[in-house]
C-alpha cells in the first residue's frame, strides 16, 4: 500500500505492507538509520520516535496506524528547541559510551521536557523507564536531562 508520511517535517511517500513496523519503514525504506532495532518487542527503547510529540516504540507501531501524525526521528530532533538543548546537554555531560541506545534515550528525554520543563527525579525515572543501556550510563542521562531543563 502507498502511504504519505510526514517525517522530520517532510512528506515522504512509501509503498509498504500495512503491517510493516514503522521502524523498518524508517530504516529500510527511508534510509534513516538513527532509529535502532534493539529487542523488537518494545521493551528496550532503542527504536523510540515521536508521533505528534509523543514517544512511541517504532518496532511496535504498524505503518498503517500512523495516519497523518507527524513523525520526528533522532535525525530531526535537533531541529526542535528542546531537542537541541537535550543533544547539547548529552555532549556536555558525555553521556554516550557505545551510543547504541542513545537515540531512543534522547527521544524520550525530549518528550519529557516538552511535557514537564522542570522534571523531578521521579519524573525522569518514569520517563526513562524501559530505555535500556548496556553501558549503564543512567546517571549521566539523568544529569543531562537536568542540565537541559536548566537551559544549559
Amino acid at each position: 500500500m502507498r502511504y504519505t508520511l510526514n517525517v522530520n517535517g517532510q512528506d515522504r511517500k512509501v509503498d509498504v505492507d500495512e503491517d510493516t513496523p514503522l521502524l523498518w519503514v524508517l530504516r529500510d525504506t527511508m534510509n534513516l538509520k538513527g532509529t535502532r532495532y534493539g529487542c523488537g518487542a518494545g521493551r528496550c527503547g532503542a527504536c523510540t520516535v515521536h508521533l505528534d510529540g509523543a514517544p512511541v516504540q517504532a518496532c511496535q507501531t504498524p505503518v498503517a496506524s500512523v495516519g497523518s501524525s507527524k513523525i520526528i526521528t533522532i535525525e530531526g530532533i535537533g531541529d526542535t528547541a528542546i531537542g537541541k538543548r537535550i543533544t547539547e546537554a548529552w555532549l556536555k555531560v558525555d553521556v554516550m559510551q557505545c551510543g547504541y541506545c542513545q537515540g531512543g534515550q534522547i527521544m524520550a528525554a525530549t518528550a519529557l521536557l516538552a511535557q514537564k520543563p522542570h522534571p523531578s527525579d521521579d519524573d525522569i525515572l518514569n520517563a526513562m523507564e524501559g530505555h535500556l543501556c548496556r553501558c549503564g550510563t543512567y546517571l549521566r542521562v539523568k544529569q543531562a536531562i537536568k542540565l537541559a531543563a536548566e537551559g544549559g
